[in-house]
């Protein structure tokens, strides 16, 4: 306060000095991050609320399943779509694990003991590479002939039999292999329909 306010008699318009804080008048941060305002942090999570029976592909509905004869396999299957998606991707799969081990194989062979660690990596890299997709992209592309073709049939025919594999593995191997010759396609044909005759005798033999 200055000395004309002291003579005037003019009171001071500063604010009186704060209170000294009380260190047990704190509040932690439960105590705003609990309140009826924060949301329940169960419900933040990506999968809160969900509901299997909702999902179609959690829960199948059985009504919705192939009743075809000869029909049943190791999933359940709703139809023809099904059967092209489980029966391409693990052929593909299948064929191109197959492929990367002969491709490793092969690339062991072919590199010399005595070259350098990392020539001889390259070398076998080189040779999965080449080996496993083919073979998979190869097999994957027979798998979706064979697949289509087999579903016409079954339906034609009402039912899904070793006939029905055998033929439609004869015809897929033969067309995967049209442009090389009369011979390629016979022999093609004969692989592709041995492995789904071999296939159709062991799905009947386990899941009939």
């Amino acid at each position: 306060m200055s000395i004309w306010d002291t003579l005037s008699g003019r009171k001071s318009s500063s604010p009186p000095a704060p209170a000294p804080f009380d260190p047990t008048t704190a509040q932690d941060a439960s105590s705003f991050l609990s309140g009826p305002s924060m949301p329940d942090p169960s419900l933040l999570h990506p999968l809160a609320g969900l509901n299997q029976d909702t999902l179609d592909y959690l829960s199948l509905d059985d009504t919705a399943l192939d009743t075809t004869p000869g029909s049943r396999s190791a999933l359940p299957s709703r139809g023809w779509s099904d059967d092209l998606s489980y029966g391409t991707g693990t052929t593909y799969l299948t064929a191109l694990t197959v492929g990367g081990a002969w491709g490793l194989i092969e690339g062991l062979k072919k590199t010399p003991v005595t070259a350098p660690p990392k020539l001889r990596l390259n070398g076998v890299l080189n040779s999965i590479t080449r080996r496993g997709p083919f073979l998979g992209n190869s097999a994957g592309v027979i798998a979706m002939v064979y697949n289509g073709i087999n579903s016409t049939l079954g339906y034609t025919r009402g039912k899904h039999d070793a006939a029905n594999s055998i033929l439609a593995g004869a015809l897929s191997g033969m067309l995967f292999k049209s442009t090389r010759g009369l011979r390629p396609m016979m022999i093609s044909g004969g692989i592709v329909a041995s492995i789904a005759g071999a296939w159709a005798v062991t799905r009947r033999a386990f899941f009939s």
